[in-house]
């Protein structure tokens, strides 16, 4: 699909992170994330603050990586609340003052500004719903954004594949239909190698997908998943039920699909 333009981006950036903020401003610091069991509110409050500000630093340092350091985080939910404000604001003003074609360290192969303005948008409405989900509160998810979201979950956070590494595709198609947005994902199983330099991992053959352009001709996806984009969306990301998705097709194949979402994001 066509991404979204940089103005939606930041917008939508903007409206999810005041979201955000908005709900944790009234939740209890203790309360837990159900998504996120590990953290308290006032955890989640402190991580995407520090995310914000560290993709602020990339794009102010571009091209190069700046160097990390870990701030020191306030005592008070109050002074988190505050400084949250303050980094949420220093990256919509270093994102609004770069071009999107811009070369800006990341860890993807896109190395651009660009990348960085989509990731972050995605990156404050998962947030926002770990907000609400922790306040007992709800809103709407914007579908043109849930679609770029499905888009993005499957060929970047699942389907991509690092240029230290090399796929080769395989047998097993699925697609995803958003059936408010009319948009179509197809994916087609492969295996994935190689070595990771940073960790020394190796990966041997591990199975995976990638979004790929339909076939041509008549052909037919093993199965099909479809349901509106923001149940899909927070579906894979792991914050929605599956009570207005479908599945039809090949159980196997749909197995092999639920194999890899089921796997954590890092």
């Amino acid at each position: 699909m066509t991404p979204l333009s940089p103005e939606s981006y930041l917008s939508h950036l903007r409206s999810e992170s005041a979201r955000f903020r908005e709900v944790l401003a009234g939740c209890d610091p203790e309360a837990r994330v159900p998504s996120c069991p590990d953290w308290s509110a006032a955890d989640l409050l402190w991580h995407l603050a520090t995310v914000q500000r560290w993709w602020a630093e990339v794009v102010g340092a571009r091209p190069e990586r700046p160097q990390e350091v870990e701030p020191p985080r306030p005592a008070s939910y109050d002074e988190l609340l505050a400084t949250f404000d303050g980094w949420s604001r220093d990256l919509v003003d270093a994102l609004e003052g770069a071009d999107p074609a811009d070369e800006a360290w990341n860890w993807s192969d896109d190395h651009t500004v660009g990348f960085i303005l989509r990731r972050q948008a995605h990156e404050a409405l998962v947030h926002r719903i770990d907000a609400e989900l922790a306040a007992g509160a709800s809103s709407d998810v914007d579908p043109i954004l849930a679609t770029d979201g499905v888009h993005e979950v499957l060929a970047v956070m699942y389907g991509g594949c690092p240029p230290w590494g090399s796929w080769e595709p395989g047998e097993g198609i699925v697609r995803l239909d958003t059936t408010d947005t009319g948009e179509q994902f197809w994916l087609r199983f492969g295996t994935f190698t190689g070595t990771d330099p940073d960790s020394g991992t190796t990966y041997a053959d591990e199975e995976d997908f990638h979004v790929v352009t339909p076939p041509e001709g008549d052909d037919e996806p093993d199965v099909v998943v479809d349901g509106p984009a923001a149940a899909l969306d927070l579906w894979l990301w792991k914050r929605g039920d599956d009570r207005e998705i479908s599945v039809v097709g090949d159980q196997a194949v749909y197995a092999r699909f639920r194999a890899v979402v089921d796997s954590p994001i890092n």
